[in-house]
């Protein structure tokens, strides 16, 4: 039977569970009073038929919005209108009044590393402020600026990586340091709703591409990027923020070794709940009230979650903003994400695969340019009537059509045969009876005086060998190391890397003047450069991709993808002026890192996994497929990888498709590991 507890004579405008499990407490306040309530004590004398009575700790504090109690129990923070009263938990006495905010105080958080510090958000008029008190002497320690035009409603302070979660109610979410030595700087700014549209987007177009609508994605895959005529766009206010219990609902599942190192949180709003991802600040889940028929809520005035799942599920509480009515709901978290993420991992809905399923590129299928074959066109957009309807759309003159920019007809099938032909013929594989080489068959002096090789790169037919040395130089080989193929001089640093084509014509490096350059294996010229402007820090690795279609660099804490179209004619009237264009597609992140230390992806087949590590001796798997991260793997070694092999044979060679999922890292005093990308282990 439910518990029946009175002793307010208002309407209850807040309420909270105590930190400790023994004894329970439950605080509630309402305009007139504040009432601490032992649940232990409040049963036994409803077993015994006597009426259960809470202790009053304040009387007549004006409107509450929010109460919480301290990490001991001890202290209870009341934010009435503009002020916090800190109050004793055991009896009526106000141990601090802090005051200094300019509008009613939402949310208030203790932080459990300080015991006396206190960490507030309010509506401040218009204009929001996060204040930070010390509550033994009321003394004002931080005040962070305007953050918003919007009410800041609530907080969460995450105690595990030391930081601050606040969030608005315009669906903007805030997250600060509390490290000592950053002064509460801000880590990240995420727009939720821009990230709920995006993430409607993905999951649409991915069970619109695989066929699979209706049958294993959810509600939210059919929902129309257009709003239906007559329709309100609604706010999206953050009403909660809770910590995910993720690793207990994917105990028994595979693939978890990212979800066992990543925190998660809950975001509660008016609309449904969400899920974020810390590791990339991404958005893994949606659960919106109005997919489901069986609930009447359409929209919440507040939201409660259970801090612990149990057998995979978490209870939600929510209550109706215009009736009288709340519910509880049972989620199953591992359901719920494996519905809305399984279609778009790389075609594979049990792991990742880096054979890509098909030749297309849907990621990239908005950008005003399609590949056909080998050369970029640009493609043309014609004048379209104007015509009005009553909703106003775009007439077409400032957007190119949306096209594939991949697809199976730019390769004729006598062509791509002759391709598999010549691809199994001049492949070369280890004999797999064989014992592994231990003596050199040869040795050959690059320079006349001692220069470091920086790198080496064979290339995919194992016929040329490249080499990038300190002295600014690349140099090309014959595999057999008989004869110097060709010199290429024109970087002012040390090569960091080189990387050939797909079909051994153009070589590509990256050097520590910050530039890169594309050569012709013929010609000892450049081809196309990209000069310091284009870069901000030195880039330390580069390489074709997609089967020669894009170039990938890494530089600094990102990688970039580059479209490029090389041309070698020359105009006798501008002969210096460079005819081959780039252009940028776009950068990724690697969260939470100073600097990719290694990045590996495959050129001679067509795959979207790009593999990269980071200063912080992470690992990191991006889909370019879903164009985001889709892994991280924390501690790869202890020391950062400094290089990440990949197989990169042909697909059409005799290895079976699993071969192609392994990779290994290396580390200097750490060894080589051996990883298979579906497991992730």
């Amino acid at each position: 039977q439910p518990l029946h507890l009175s002793g307010h004579h208002h309407s209850i405008s807040a309420l909270s569970f105590g930190s400790k499990i023994n004894p329970l407490l439950v605080c509630s306040a309402s305009r007139e009073r504040v009432v601490v309530w032992n649940l232990d004590e409040c049963t036994q004398k409803v077993q015994e038929g006597l009426t259960p009575r809470g202790t009053v700790i304040g009387t007549l504090l004006g409107m509450v919005l929010h109460v919480k109690f301290s990490p001991d129990d001890r202290q209870v923070a009341v934010c009435a209108g503009n002020r916090i009263y800190v109050l004793s938990a055991k009896e009526e006495a106000i141990l601090a009044e802090l005051d200094g905010h300019l509008a009613p105080v939402t949310a208030a958080e203790f932080c459990t590393q300080e015991k006396s510090m206190l960490i507030s958000v309010s509506e401040d008029r218009t204009f929001k402020a996060r204040k930070v008190w010390d509550c033994s002497s009321g003394q004002l320690i931080y005040q962070s600026g305007v953050l918003t035009a919007f009410p800041l409603l609530s907080l969460l302070i995450d105690e595990e990586n030391k930081q601050i979660i606040t969030g608005s109610a315009e669906g903007q979410l805030w997250i600060f340091s509390l490290i000592s030595d950053h002064n509460y700087r801000c880590v990240a700014h995420i727009n939720l709703k821009k990230e709920q549209e995006k993430f409607r987007n993905k999951v649409w177009k991915s069970g619109k591409e695989t066929g699979s609508e209706g049958q294993n994605t959810s509600k939210l895959c059919k929902t129309n990027n257009m709003r239906p005529e007559g329709s309100v766009e609604t706010s999206l206010p953050i009403l909660l923020i809770e910590h995910c219990d993720f690793s207990v609902c994917f105990h028994k599942e595979e693939n978890t070794s990212s979800a066992l190192n990543t925190s998660y949180f809950w975001i509660g709003s008016s609309t449904g709940f969400l899920i974020i991802n810390l590791a990339n600040f991404e958005l893994e889940a949606f659960l919106s009230y109005k997919d489901y028929s069986d609930l009447s809520i359409r929209f919440a005035r507040s939201c409660a979650l259970a801090r612990k799942a149990v057998n995979g599920k978490v209870l939600c509480l929510i209550a109706s903003m215009f009736e009288d009515m709340i519910a509880v709901l049972e989620v199953n978290l591992a359901a719920l994400v494996r519905t809305q993420q399984s279609d778009f991992l790389c075609g594979n809905k049990n792991s990742l695969s880096v054979i890509a399923s098909s030749y297309f590129f849907p990621f990239l299928s908005n950008h005003y340019f399609r590949v056909i074959g080998h050369k970029r066109v640009k493609s043309m957009v014609k004048d379209q009537p104007l015509v009005f309807h009553n909703k106003i759309k775009s007439s077409g003159y400032t957007a190119a059509p949306q096209m594939a920019m991949f697809s199976p007809n730019n390769v004729k099938k006598n062509e791509l045969s002759k391709w598999k032909t010549s691809c199994k013929r001049t492949n070369k594989e280890y004999p797999l009876e064989s014992s592994p080489p231990i003596k050199y068959e040869k040795e050959i002096s690059v320079t006349c005086k001692p220069t470091p090789i920086c790198c080496i790169q064979y290339s995919g037919d194992g016929e040329m060998l490249a080499c990038g040395l300190a002295d600014k130089t690349v140099l090309v080989f014959n595999s057999n190391l008989t004869d110097t193929y060709n010199v290429f001089s024109g970087h002012d640093g040390a090569i960091n890397s080189v990387g050939w084509s797909h079909d051994k014509k153009w070589l590509v490096s990256a050097s520590e003047d910050r530039t890169l350059r594309v050569w012709s294996v013929c010609n000892n010229e450049p081809v196309l450069i990209l000069g310091k402007e284009k870069f901000c820090k030195t880039v330390r690795f580069a390489q074709f991709y997609f089967i020669d279609a894009f170039i990938l660099l890494c530089c600094g804490a990102e990688f970039h993808l580059l479209s490029f179209h090389l041309d070698t004619t020359k105009d006798d009237l501008k002969r210096y002026k460079q005819r081959s264009v780039c252009k940028l597609v776009q950068k990724f992140p690697m969260a939470s890192t100073m600097e990719i230390t290694s990045l590996s992806a495959v050129n001679d087949f067509y795959s979207y996994i790009v593999l990269t590590a980071g200063s912080n001796r992470a690992l990191e798997v991006f889909d370019l497929n879903a164009g985001c991260s889709t892994a991280v793997i924390p501690e790869v070694h202890t020391r950062s990888v400094h290089q990440i092999c990949q197989n990169k044979g042909s697909s059409f060679s005799t290895q079976q498709p699993e071969a192609y999922n392994l990779f290994m890292t290396t580390a200097v005093g750490d060894g080589i590991k051996l990883w298979d990308l579906r497991t992730l282990r």
